[in-house]
């Protein structure tokens, strides 16, 4: 049973491997360059939110980034963003564009500091309508896909700066933010090498009274979202031999970024008792290039998904995965693609022996890429200054900072809720600071 156990979690190391504990219980471009030790300010910000025209409503994880550069951010889950760019730049154009819509390009000299609405239109078509062959066989296009990584996507060693985010919610209330500039050193598409991860800066914020009598933590950190990139990793979700376990169809067609993409769905066979996934990839019809992803993991055994997924838990408690979700985008620069973000939502339930209640909780990882450049030389940090796979963030995070702390950095912009919780504990200290008399150290 322990053998069977290990070689499952081996073979999911994509996903994120919960940990329950009893509270008590035990010379290139870095993303140091991002943060000043002046108070100067080098960057002018930019913040708004990317809506549907027609509906009003947000979309969500929509890419504004500056044309022409490296420099990028995406919108939150209200729609929300906040780009951050040099003041050294004041000419340039803005790109704005999301999964189905007609991607908008707007001057820079046209966004105000503030209250920026971005109106995205609905882009629908029938490939069958234009002047494009439609393969007749979905599985093979996505071998296609899997087999030109080397011609589409980035071939060289690459650095790249990332803001990485964990969040855990108790049902609807944050519980617990973890947050982390990263360096990634991003081996070519084709290389069997492993990217490395450096961390830079991380900072936590925790309530545990929200947290019953447990205290949740996420191992893998960052890789939970770097494994997500598939034409990196393709081994995670598709081997030569798990193809035969799943079905793939074409759905309607779409448009990114102005390009015609195929929609593939797939889902494994009825048959197949062992969770594999089910989602959707966005190709690209002329180059067959993967440019998104979004997929789950079909959860057919509870007890299955548990033992591959919780390392640790109170003895009166049972714990199951009730969904886990999966997105990774790509972005295109001079005619090859490389990741550009990936979100990993884990939601589940514990159930208690001594409660009538169950306890719902769901925990979301995600990365984003905000500048990057060449690693010609192909250099990486030593071993140890790497960050293990192992990691556990909150851990290694020293605690919140000064909203300065990030500087010029481009990261997601937190949500209204994140932003509720974060300015309620700053209260707390300063509550406990007053009543005490005494100083009390910067979280």
């Amino acid at each position: 049973m322990l053998k069977r156990k290990k070689q499952l979690q081996q073979k999911f190391p994509a996903i994120l491997i919960l940990i329950l504990l009893w509270v008590g219980a035990t010379g290139t471009i870095k993303a140091s360059a991002f943060f000043q030790d002046d108070q100067e300010t080098s960057f002018n910000q930019y913040k708004g939110e990317v809506v549907d025209s027609q509906t009003k409503k947000p979309l969500v994880f929509a890419t504004i980034a500056l044309d022409g550069t490296n420099i990028s951010t995406i919108s939150n889950t209200e729609g929300e963003f906040l780009l951050k760019v040099p003041n050294t730049t004041t000419d340039g154009n803005v790109l704005i564009s999301f999964l189905g819509y007609s991607t908008k390009l707007i001057p820079l000299s046209q966004f105000k500091s503030d209250k920026n609405v971005i109106k995205l239109d609905v882009s629908m078509i029938e490939l069958s309508g234009v002047d494009i062959t439609i393969p007749k066989d979905a599985r093979e296009l996505v071998k296609q896909t899997l087999a030109k990584k080397g011609e589409n996507y980035f071939n060289d060693p690459t650095l790249m700066t990332a803001f990485y985010r964990e969040t855990i919610k108790k049902r609807k209330k944050n519980v617990s933010l973890s947050e982390a500039v990263v360096n990634i050193y991003k081996t070519p598409y084709t290389s069997n090498r492993k990217d490395a991860l450096q961390l830079y800066k991380a900072r936590k914020s925790t309530d545990y009274s929200k947290l019953d009598t447990v205290a949740l933590k996420l191992q893998g950190g960052p890789f939970n979202t770097l494994f997500v990139d598939i034409m990196k990793y393709p081994d995670y979700i598709f081997t030569e031999e798990s193809f035969e376990n799943y079905t793939f169809s074409f759905d309607h067609s779409t448009k990114i970024n102005d390009k015609n993409v195929f929609v593939i769905d797939f889902k494994q066979k009825a048959h197949i008792l062992e969770p594999l996934y089910m989602g959707k990839l966005y190709i690209d019809a002329e180059k067959k290039t993967l440019t998104t992803a979004v997929y789950s993991l079909n959860i057919t055994n509870k007890d299955m998904a548990a033992r591959i997924f919780v390392r640790r838990k109170p003895k009166n408690a049972k714990v199951y995965p009730t969904e886990m979700a999966y997105r990774v985008n790509y972005r295109e620069k001079d005619g090859r693609w490389y990741y550009g973000y990936s979100n990993v939502l884990l939601e589940f339930k514990i159930n208690w022996d001594d409660k009538f209640f169950n306890s719902v909780y769901s925990m979301t990882a995600e990365m984003a890429v905000t500048d990057w450049e060449s690693n010609i030389n192909g250099e990486v940090p030593k071993s140890k200054d790497r960050l293990k796979s192992s990691i556990i963030l909150s851990d290694e995070a020293i605690g919140f900072s000064d909203p300065d702390f990030w500087g010029e950095y481009n990261i997601i912009e937190p949500e209204k809720s994140i932003e509720s919780a974060i300015k309620k504990i700053q209260r707390q200290l300063r509550r406990a600071k007053n009543n005490s008399g005494q100083a009390i150290p910067t979280p």
